[in-house]
């Protein structure tokens, strides 16, 4: 008797029982001509050493990613984006699935740019039907979307702004209270550009006459930090 392929899967959140719960549903399930594998990490540094380690050795056929990761070994937030940039550099055949709570169109739209993942699965629609598609579909025909990932999809903005990284550096001091003058050093900025670009981010998320913390507790809203 032939040996079934082993589809093997790396699921990366920081909350072990979303984890497991994909593990089980997923290994669970009898598809037609594969059985799948799947291996978990609950941190952004454990995320990162499994795809290291996955780009030398054996690769994951799909990585599951949650946008916002807990870090290990350090206090700078590091976001599932970051891994998928990573995957994208490291093991481009890898498929990579986004499993959000987050289905706001500007977050979604700033993903799509860094990474064009091969899915987009809001938390809040998962279940043990819409797994087993997203698997069959990212390997055969991806993209695969839930309902609430295409409506924000369809809603993606039209223009091309986005949250880049140093926006994203700027926004996560501010998150832990540095003062717009130390922020400058610290971003190899001057203190004009954070200021301006403070207000372009306030601009993008619609508060413009909001100050730092408005702004801060917008982006923490739509998953930036």
């Amino acid at each position: 008797m032939e040996e079934m392929e082993v589809i093997r899967i790396l699921a990366i959140d920081d909350h072990e029982m979303t984890t497991l719960g994909y593990k089980y549903i997923l290994e669970g399930q009898e598809f037609d001509d594969f059985k799948v594998k799947v291996e978990i990490a609950t941190s952004f540094d454990m995320g990162k050493e499994k795809i290291e380690f996955s780009a030398r050795a054996l690769k994951y056929d799909i990585l599951l990613l949650d946008i916002q990761l807990f870090p290990s070994h350090s206090n700078e937030i590091r976001s599932g984006e970051d891994l998928g940039i990573l995957a994208r550099k490291l093991v481009p055949d890898t498929k990579v699935v986004f499993m959000s709570s987050f289905s706001d169109n500007l977050r979604i739209n700033s993903i799509f740019k860094s990474v064009d993942p091969d899915g987009y699965m809001v938390k809040s629609e998962i279940d043990e039907k819409s797994l087993r598609m997203m698997v069959e579909t990212v390997l055969k025909k991806p993209p695969y979307y839930t309902a609430g990932a295409f409506a924000a999809m369809r809603r993606r903005m039209t223009n091309d702004l986005v949250v880049d990284d140093l926006d994203k550096k700027i926004l996560y001091y501010l998150s832990i209270g540095t003062r717009t003058k130390d922020i400058a050093p610290k971003i190899s900025s001057a203190t004009t550009t954070v200021e301006s670009r403070k207000r372009q981010l306030k601009s993008l998320f619609g508060i413009e006459s909001g100050n730092d913390i408005s702004l801060v507790e917008e982006a923490r809203k739509k998953g930036f930090i």
